[in-house]
């Protein structure tokens, strides 16, 4: 079983964008087993500072998430546009379409999931921690825990330290059915991946987020 782990904010990795356009804070790429790939699921922070281009993903879905900022528009080539609002607006879109991302007044940051759509399922939600939260990890999934503001705990039993605002908790399906709980309060986003199966290729439905 892949062992659960938290990767602290001062550890993500710093890198230009694909296109050259701009910064992106690096948090974690699961490495894929497909070969061609580099990965099939990936998670980072952007830093916008201009209006610029967004790079081009073929084969990628993505979500993005507004995390600081007073707000970003999303124009797309094919004529839609789309503003992330304060305090946390949220867009999926395919990584194939182009756009420009636009400043609405000041630099942003604005939290990027991106998965191959041939390998992962991900479901993405924004949530309040006020008490304890249970995440039931099924085996071949990886849960994950981006504590947005204040703190959690995770109980003793898993050997997880506290989450900070800033760290991320990646949290894998062991052979049977994994529980996680966490207590604290504050702000998460919640994300689960699971592998597509390999005979229904179309997505299933949206799971049920987690119970409190």
């Amino acid at each position: 079983m892949e062992a659960a782990t938290i990767i602290r904010a001062a550890d993500h990795r710093r890198e230009r964008w694909r296109n050259g356009a701009g910064w992106t804070r690096q948090v974690h790429a699961r490495p894929s087993r497909t070969p061609g790939h580099d990965w099939d699921w990936r998670l980072s922070i952007a830093e916008i500072e201009a209006d610029a281009p967004f790079s081009s993903f073929p084969g990628v879905d993505r979500e993005l998430v507004l995390l600081e900022g007073n707000g970003l528009r999303l124009r797309f080539a094919d004529g839609e546009a789309r503003e992330l609002l304060p305090p946390r607006d949220r867009l999926r879109f395919a990584g194939e379409r182009a756009l420009v991302g636009e400043l609405i007044d000041g630099p942003t940051l604005d939290f990027n999931l991106m998965w191959r759509r041939d390998a992962i399922e991900a479901q993405l939600w924004h949530r309040p921690l006020v008490g304890s939260m249970a995440v039931f990890a099924e085996p071949g999934s990886t849960w994950v825990l981006y504590q947005l503001a204040g703190q959690g705990r995770f109980e003793a039993s898993t050997g997880l330290g506290p989450l900070q605002a800033g760290d991320t908790a990646l949290l894998p399906g062991g052979e049977g059915r994994t529980r996680y709980l966490l207590d604290g309060g504050g702000e998460l986003l919640v994300i689960r991946l699971t592998p597509v199966p390999a005979t229904t290729p179309a997505a299933a439905p949206a799971s049920t987020p987690p119970s409190r």
